[in-house]
């Protein structure tokens, strides 16, 4: 197949293309490269530097390409920036968004796989998080996300639009060629490793009387390879599935404390933290239940320890100290 991957020069986003190529579909990169890198991209696929909000560009896509079906995963992704300043998000997740859908209904393009987000579950009413849990988002990250599920689901309901959406939690770990390296790091692991390799004096850790273990934020971490797998499982089970979604998740959970502890054990360097106040937007514990996506895909995580989606992360750090170069 003929795949528009959006944000695929991002970190997950790079990762599905890798998985992708390796399954011999043919792929076009959407991307601002506002946290993506022209680097992550490998260079067999067409890479088109645009935001899924511009019009043009799409058009230009569609008209050009026989696409098969898009896998989007562009967005705005920081919880508390959501918060503080939820205009961005709204525009970028769920407006773009749309603009983007009109242009797969324009040129019949009827296949999407959309990458959503835990976050519109808000904070847990039960543990693990089921797909039936309610969804009242806590944060306007999860908001934009849970807007857009509902734009997909009246787009299969009146134009015949198959989808799947996957509200999956922590993205994690690395694969040989390409890990995280964001331009604005917000993320757990990274932000730890920073410390572990000595470009960094300390990690913040926000929150320490959640009702937790130890106080701190549970978490359930899954390895950004088996996201990828998951999409394109999907991608090829769209025609039966119609349209559905999925958590994808490890069921195990772990708090902040425990990340920053087990990188200290899996890197053999210090870790200093800081406890600082809560950000605003963050639940307690967000820990999902995968039995539906292993039942109706067949997925299961290949790398369900924490260690050693961490150990994947540090080995791609070291082997890319500056990350993409650019």
């Amino acid at each position: 197949m003929t795949l528009l991957v959006t944000g695929g020069a991002g970190y997950i986003g790079s990762v599905v293309v890798e998985r992708a190529l390796a399954r011999g579909h043919r792929i076009i990169v959407l991307d601002n490269l506002q946290e993506g890198h022209a680097g992550a991209v490998p260079p067999e696929c067409r890479l088109v530097q645009a935001d899924c909000g511009d019009r043009a560009a799409l058009a230009r896509i569609f008209g050009e390409e026989p696409i098969d079906a898009v896998v989007h995963l562009a967005a705005e992704t920081t919880v508390a920036t959501s918060v503080s300043d939820p205009a961005i998000y709204f525009q970028n997740n769920t407006v773009n968004g749309l603009v983007l859908l009109e242009a797969m209904r324009q040129s019949d393009v009827m296949r999407l796989v959309f990458s959503s987000t835990a976050a519109t579950y808000g904070e847990p009413v039960t543990t693990p998080i089921t797909e039936e849990h309610p969804q009242q988002p806590i944060n306007a990250y999860g908001e934009s996300k849970l807007m857009f599920e509902r734009c997909i689901r009246w787009y299969h309901r009146a134009y015949g639009l198959k989808a799947a959406s996957f509200r999956y939690f922590n993205a994690a770990g690395a694969t040989e060629r390409r890990g995280e390296a964001h331009r604005h790091e917000s993320h757990l692991i990274p932000l730890v490793l920073d410390v572990a390799a000595g470009d960094r004096a300390s990690v913040d850790i926000y929150g320490s009387d959640y009702p937790t273990r130890d106080g701190t934020c549970v978490r359930d971490y899954v390895h950004v390879a088996d996201i990828a797998d998951a999409h394109l499982l999907a991608l090829e089970a769209l025609d039966r599935l119609g349209l559905d979604w999925f958590n994808i998740g490890t069921g195990t959970g772990h708090t902040v404390a425990e990340v920053v502890s087990a990188v200290a054990r899996v890197t053999g360097q210090p870790v200093h933290a800081l406890r600082r106040e809560r950000r605003p937007g963050d639940p307690a514990t967000l820990v999902a239940s995968a039995d539906r996506i292993r039942r109706v895909l067949g997925w299961t995580a290949r790398y369900p320890q924490l260690d050693e989606i961490i150990a994947t992360a540090w080995r791609w750090r070291q082997r890319h100290p500056a990350g993409y170069g650019d």
